[in-house]
């Protein structure tokens, strides 16, 4: 693993995205991703993820409280 090219990451969100210092090192990889448009195209969820989120995380039965009783 070769890590972060911090002085591309550092011009890119000094110069092009005009952030302050506070502003740059508060951000985490992801927002800087995006904020240099990476990533924006994201797909929409299609049926088989909604499909796979609702196995995983299915919704509580009528009465059914969240310590399971």
């Amino acid at each position: 693993m070769s890590g972060f090219d911090w002085p591309a990451l550092m011009r890119a969100g000094y110069l092009s995205l005009r952030l302050t210092p506070d502003q740059f090192w508060s951000l985490t990889p992801a927002e800087l991703r995006l904020m240099l448009g990476h990533g924006a195209g994201m797909p929409s969820m299609n049926r088989m993820g909604l499909d796979a989120l609702l196995t995983a995380y299915p919704d509580k039965t009528i009465g059914e409280r969240d310590d399971g009783s």
